[in-house]
């Protein structure tokens, strides 16, 4: 495919080198525009030695080909990064005065803007004018992260890491309608990741969950406008999503007393933690020594339910009735039914609005970056979830969600 990387003239330039060896390593053909400004951050040679391809600023090269035509009809995705104040001042008034801005309004692809910049002018009028023209006329701009800026400066601007702008990249090429800013107002309160069970200051008990399926619905709810708290287990994802707060925990009881203490003040619960069912009735106070009599037996006791308490206490002072809560069920098939059947009676048990299932083992689900499944409804409706990046299936359960959640 075709991919246009734009970048802005702002000093996290050099982190879109990453970005556009993302798309490059995936065999996209890959055009980087630069900005004037740009140019005075990373060198054109640096761009044109990424991507394979050359690299210009001007409309008025290669006039013959009429370029900013060509390559805006030709492209796929636009990804643009830094997305500065100005330029996205300049896009959204449908300048045109450089190839960068010419080419923006040729692409009828998805166009997607990563601003970049210090949190008084993200949050100056106009650039909040500025940035609901973009999203008015189709375009996808994410919201910063928040974190060290330029100098000792700390807030809202940071540019979210190059793997997750990949990543979000990647959704739009695959499914173009994937972001759209439809959860402005909604507070989810999303739980991932395993959970440790210690057995003394050393061991503990756990599972192979990675938080990637939870981290991926955090990310796309984030970009999708909702205010976004993350409970995260043990992961093996590098840090939390762009505009997402998150809160630590390791066992199953820290997970339950968090997402009880916040559940009040969401609209949407989502469950997507693997919890472990069981833990130690005692845990050690020091490392249990290896002895020639063998192990001694673990005494186990059964962890909280979470997410079916949570739908007991919907309705009632703790969580808002019309509160809209999604589980996961990650089953196998056995002797006496199926993963789909297993899912089906855990619904019921569950009481939840939305059921995702998942089929893990053999590879399947844990710790791998592609997931499928179904996506069950407490109505009886059943949609399949296909084989696809869990960033993918993110969107489609995301979708389903939205349309449960009340008008605000």
């Amino acid at each position: 495919m075709h991919v246009i990387v734009g970048v802005g003239g702002g000093i996290a330039a050099y982190k879109v080198c990453s970005v556009i060896r993302h798309f490059t390593e995936a065999g996209h053909d890959v055009r980087v525009m630069p900005t004037r400004s740009a140019l005075n951050f990373v060198g054109a040679a640096t761009f044109e030695a990424l991507s394979g391809n050359p690299v210009t600023t001007e409309v008025f090269d290669d006039v013959d080909e009429v370029a900013h035509v060509a390559l805006g009809r030709q492209a796929d995705l636009v990804v643009i990064a830094p997305a500065t104040a100005d330029l996205m001042a300049r896009a959204a008034a449908g300048r045109a005065d450089d190839l960068l801005t010419a080419s923006l309004l040729t692409a009828r692809c998805p166009v997607m803007f990563v601003p970049a910049m210090h949190t008084e002018m993200w949050e100056h009028p106009a650039t909040v004018a500025n940035v609901a023209t973009l999203r008015a006329h189709g375009s996808t701009v994410l919201t910063p992260a928040s974190g060290r800026l330029t100098g000792a400066d700390t807030g809202a601007g940071r540019l979210p890491e190059p793997t997750e702008i990949g990543l979000l990249g990647d959704l739009l090429l695959t499914r173009p309608e994937a972001l759209p800013y439809d959860l402005a107002g909604v507070r989810v309160l999303i739980s991932a990741g395993g959970t440790r069970e210690a057995l003394d200051p050393v061991r503990y008990l756990g599972n192979h969950s990675s938080g990637k399926q939870g981290y991926a619905l955090a990310r796309v709810a984030a970009q999708r406008g909702a205010a976004v708290t993350l409970v995260s287990g043990a992961v093996s994802e590098p840090g939390a999503p762009a505009a997402v707060d998150i809160v630590h925990v390791d066992s199953a009881v820290e997970l339950s007393r968090e997402m009880t203490a916040r559940a009040a003040d969401s609209d949407v619960i989502i469950m997507a933690a693997a919890v472990a069912d069981f833990r130690p009735v005692g845990v050690a106070d020091a490392k249990i020594k290896k002895g020639a009599e063998g192990p001694a037996p673990i005494e186990l006791t059964t962890n909280p339910d979470i997410l079916a308490g949570l739908v007991r206490a919907r309705g009632a002072d703790e969580i808002g009735a019309s509160t809209v809560i999604v589980g996961f069920a990650a089953e196998t098939g056995d002797a006496d039914a199926g993963v789909l059947d297993h899912g089906r009676a855990k619904l019921r048990r569950k009481g939840c609005d939305l059921l995702v299932v998942n089929a893990v083992g053999e590879g399947r689900a844990f710790g791998t970056a592609d997931n499928a499944g179904w996506l069950l409804h407490a109505d009886g409706t059943e949609t399949g979830l296909p084989y696809g990046s869990k960033t993918l299936m993110a969107s489609r359960i995301l979708d389903e969600v939205a349309a449960l959640v009340p008008d605000r």
